[in-house]
C-alpha cells in the first residue's frame, strides 16, 4: 500500500478490526455485483470509494427515466445508457484506482459460473427469481460467499450464503415456484429503502473481502414505515437440492 492509499483509507485503517491488513485485503479482492439498479447503485458506490481492487459490474437493462428516482449511480444524462456501464462510470469517476469492469448482457449460466468463480464474494442486487436461484446455486457450486439483498414497497430483506460455513442458502428459503416476482414498476418502492438494503449489502460484502467474522444463514427483515429490524435464523431447508447434504 502507498502513502495516497494509506491516506486515503486511513479511516478504515484506523480500526483495529481492519487495519492495515484488512484494507490490504479489500484491495485485493475482487467483487461480483449483478443487478446495477436500485440496490446496485449504492452497492457499487460504497465498494468503488472503500478500495474494492475490482469490481465487475453486471447488467443489460438500459437507465429509464423512472430509475432516477432511486438508482443513484446514474443521473439525467445516463437515460438509455446500459446501467453496468453508467455505474461503471459512477464508480470509476469516485475511485480511478479501482478497476471497473462492466458486462452489458445477460450472461448464461456458463459465464455466470465463471465470473463467480473468480470472484471474492458475490453481492446479487437483481429482482428476478431465477436468476437469483441460479447465482445462488452457482455461488453454492463454487464456494463463493453471496450477499443477496431485496427491496420492494417499504420492506427490505438481506442474506448471506457462506458455503465454507455450510449456512442455509437461499434456495431454502424461496424455490422455482414461490410468488415472489413483485417488481418495482407494478408495486412501487419508497426510494430510500434501496439505499439502506443496497448499504447493507455493502457493508457485509466488505466484511467477508476484509476478512472480518460474517455471520451467514440470517434472513434480516426491515420494515421502513415501523422503522424496525428484524433478524430471523434461516434453518437449512432438509433436503434443499443446493447446500443440502442429502
Amino acid at each position: 500500500m502507498n502513502d495516497e492509499q494509506l491516506l486515503r483509507y486511513s479511516r478504515h485503517i484506523l480500526l483495529p478490526q481492519i487495519d492495515i491488513e484488512g484494507q490490504q485485503n479489500i484491495l485485493e479482492s475482487r467483487v461480483l455485483i449483478v443487478g446495477l439498479g436500485g440496490l446496485g447503485s449504492p452497492v457499487s458506490q460504497y465498494l468503488a470509494a472503500s478500495g474494492v481492487g475490482e469490481l465487475v459490474l453486471v447488467d443489460d437493462d438500459l437507465v429509464d427515466l423512472t430509475n432516477l428516482q432511486r438508482q443513484i449511480a446514474h443521473n439525467e444524462s445516463s437515460v438509455g445508457k446500459n446501467k453496468a456501464q453508467s455505474a461503471a462510470e459512477s464508480a470509476q469517476a469516485l475511485n480511478s484506482t479501482v478497476k471497473v469492469t462492466h458486462l452489458s448482457q445477460r450472461l448464461d449460466a456458463t459465464s455466470l459460473q465463471e465470473q463467480i468463480r473468480d470472484a471474492r464474494v458475490v453481492v446479487d442486487c437483481t429482482d428476478n427469481l431465477s436468476t437469483r436461484l441460479l447465482i445462488n446455486r452457482t455461488c453454492w457450486q463454487e464456494k463463493t460467499p453471496l450477499v443477496s439483498g431485496a427491496a420492494i414497497g417499504f420492506e427490505g430483506q438481506l442474506l448471506v450464503v457462506d458455503p465454507a460455513q455450510q449456512s442455509a442458502c437461499y434456495r431454502c428459503l424461496y424455490d422455482e415456484n414461490s410468488d415472489t416476482e413483485l417488481n418495482c414498476s407494478e408495486s412501487g418502492v419508497f426510494s430510500p429503502l434501496v439505499g439502506v438494503i443496497g448499504s447493507m449489502q455493502a457493508l457485509e460484502a466488505l466484511k467477508i473481502a476484509a476478512g472480518l467474522p460474517c455471520h451467514p444463514g440470517r434472513l434480516t427483515i426491515y420494515d421502513a414505515i415501523a422503522s424496525r429490524w428484524q433478524t430471523l435464523a434461516l434453518p437449512k431447508l432438509s433436503g434443499c437440492p443446493v447446500c443440502s447434504n442429502n
